[in-house]
C-alpha cells in the first residue's frame, strides 16, 4: 500500500472516530440538558447572587441544651509536623442546623437518606419580623401563610418554606435563646401552619432560631408531626434579609453520615 493511501486511510479512520465521539458527547449533553430541565424543583432564574444562610460557628454557639456544639482538639500541630489538623466532637443538632425524621421517630429517615432533589428547593420566606418584635415565641400561622400567597402566588411543590423573624441578628446575646429571667424563647413554627404546609407538599422548613417550634412549646407539636411524615427542617438560618420572599434556590449541604439524625449543614441561596 502505498505512503498516501495509508495516510487517507488514518485521515479517514480519525474523521469518523472524531464523529462518533462528537455524535455521543451530543447525545450526553442532551440526556444531562433534560435532566437539569426536568429537575424538580427548577433553579431560579435569578441574577446569579448566592447568599449564604449559614452561621459560622464554635463552642460559644447557642445550643437548645446549653452546651457546646462542637469542640476542638488540636490532633496535628504544624511546627511540629509540617501540616495542621483538629478533631471535632461534634452534636448533630447544633450549629445551622438539619433535623432529619429520624430525629422525632424510631424508624424515620435518617439525614443519609434524605433524597438529594429534596434538597435543592424553591425557597419561601415569611417575614415575621412585625410578629416578634412584640412576642418572642410568636409563631407563623395558617393567616401568615394564606397572606404569604396572596402576595407572592402559590407555594411550588417540593419548596423550602422558612421565617424571617430577626432572631439571626440576637445570635451573639443571651435574647438568641431565654427571657432575662431565663425561659427559652423564640419563634417558630404552629402545628397548623406546618398541617398546612404539608397538603402544599412543601420539602422542609426552616427557622432562624433554635428549633421548628417555638421556645414556650411544651409539647413540641411541629417536631412531632413534620418530621415523623418523612419531612426536615432545618434550624438556625442566617442572612435571610438577603433573599427575596420568593424566587430564590436554596442548596441545603446536608451531611451524609449513616444513621444520623440531622448535622450541620452548609446553606446557601441562589437568587
Amino acid at each position: 500500500m502505498c505512503n498516501a493511501c495509508v495516510i487517507d486511510s488514518v485521515k479517514r479512520s480519525m474523521l469518523s472516530r472524531r464523529s462518533l465521539f462528537t455524535g455521543a458527547a451530543a447525545t450526553t449533553a442532551a440526556v444531562v440538558a433534560a435532566g437539569l430541565t426536568s429537575a424538580r424543583p427548577a433553579l431560579a432564574a435569578g441574577s446569579g447572587k448566592v447568599a449564604d444562610l449559614t452561621h459560622a460557628w464554635d463552642s460559644d454557639f447557642p445550643t437548645f441544651d446549653g452546651n457546646p456544639g462542637i469542640l476542638y482538639e488540636e490532633a496535628v500541630n504544624i511546627d511540629k509536623s509540617g501540616y495542621q489538623l483538629y478533631k471535632l466532637t461534634i452534636f448533630e443538632h447544633s450549629g445551622t442546623h438539619i433535623d432529619a425524621p429520624l430525629h422525632f421517630s424510631k424508624d424515620g429517615m435518617s439525614v443519609d437518606e434524605i433524597p438529594a432533589g429534596n434538597l435543592v428547593c424553591p425557597l419561601c420566606v415569611i417575614d415575621l419580623k412585625a410578629k416578634a418584635k412584640y412576642d418572642a415565641n410568636a409563631m407563623v400561622e395558617p393567616a401568615d401563610i394564606e397572606a404569604w400567597v396572596s402576595a407572592n402566588g402559590e407555594i411550588p411543590a417540593g419548596a423550602c418554606v422558612a421565617f424571617n423573624s430577626g432572631w439571626a441578628d440576637k445570635v451573639a446575646t443571651p435574647e438568641f435563646r431565654n427571657t432575662p429571667d431565663g425561659n427559652f424563647a423564640f419563634p417558630g413554627f404552629s402545628k397548623a401552619a406546618t398541617d398546612l404546609l404539608a397538603t402544599m407538599n412543601v420539602a422542609c422548613i426552616g427557622t432562624d432560631t433554635l428549633s421548628l417550634d417555638p421556645g414556650n412549646s411544651a409539647d413540641f407539636a411541629v417536631h412531632n408531626s413534620w418530621l415523623p411524615s418523612g419531612r426536615y427542617g432545618i434550624e438556625g438560618l442566617a442572612g435571610l434579609d438577603a433573599v427575596p420572599a420568593r424566587g430564590a434556590t436554596i442548596f441545603v449541604g446536608a451531611p451524609k453520615h449513616k444513621k444520623g439524625t440531622g448535622g450541620p449543614a452548609r446553606v446557601l441561596a441562589v437568587y
